[in-house]
């Protein structure tokens, strides 16, 4: 079992009337390889539920178990340690940084892992050559369109070799062909043994994940699963 959560709730404001209960008493497996859709409009907690399961957020009660580690154990420094080392995020707004190239954007997660100058950039190229962005390596994000940033943005998460993939959005600011095409990207890497984690309203997105895990109001309400995804 890689993920494994337990009544957990996130409360802001617990205890006053404005109370908002962005989940409220959820439990969820993830086994190592699978390739899971977490499916809900706005406000129904999907994104809380990632913050939470890629540690940039911690629950306000519950357990978390990531790879057989109580992860609300964990210091701050412990917490980003594993984001950098065990988890990939791509996110619908590409979160580039602007001044640097697509190969520095890339080259930047793997400072804090001890690798060389050379071993970086080795690392980086092969990433982008693996979305079909060497030809771009030092183009700046405003050289680039929406498609081009988002791979950009898919090879930052995978420089790493993390074994899992966290993706909020990944194709709401693209078109449907650009879009379906990042969805291959992605699973191609769970075929290849990549745990990958969809965050998306879509349900025709979430229809071409393996197991769709529906969320309303904080809770999840349906849990599916199919031997293959289907196609939007």
């Amino acid at each position: 079992m890689l993920i494994r959560i337990k009544d957990i709730y996130k409360i802001y404001n617990e205890g006053k009337e404005s109370e908002v209960r962005a989940l409220d008493g959820v439990s969820l497996e993830i086994d190592r390889g699978e390739f899971v859709a977490i499916v809900g409009q706005s406000g129904s907690g999907k994104s809380t539920m990632m913050n939470v399961l890629g540690c940039l957020d911690i629950p306000t009660y519950g357990e978390y178990w990531l790879d057989g580690t109580d992860v609300t154990e964990l210091s701050d420094r412990q917490l980003a340690r594993i984001r950098n080392k065990e988890i990939g995020f791509i996110f619908q707004g590409y979160n580039l940084i602007q001044e640097l190239d697509a190969l520095e954007n890339v080259t930047l997660p793997l400072i804090y892992q001890g690798l060389s100058i050379f071993e970086r950039e080795d690392r980086a190229m092969e990433a982008l050559e693996r979305v079909g962005m060497a030809g771009r390596a030092h183009h700046r994000p405003s050289e680039m369109s929406g498609g081009q940033q988002q791979r950009v943005a898919i090879a930052r998460a995978i420089a790493t070799h993390p074994p899992i993939i966290m993706a909020d959005e990944p194709t709401g600011a693209l078109d449907s062909k650009t879009g379906q095409h990042v969805l291959e990207i992605l699973r191609e890497l769970n075929r290849e043994g990549s745990t990958i984690i969809l965050i998306t309203h879509d349900n025709g997105i979430a229809a071409q994940a393996n197991r769709r895990v529906r969320l309303s109001d904080g809770k999840i309400v349906t849990d599916e699963r199919g031997e293959e995804g289907t196609q939007a």
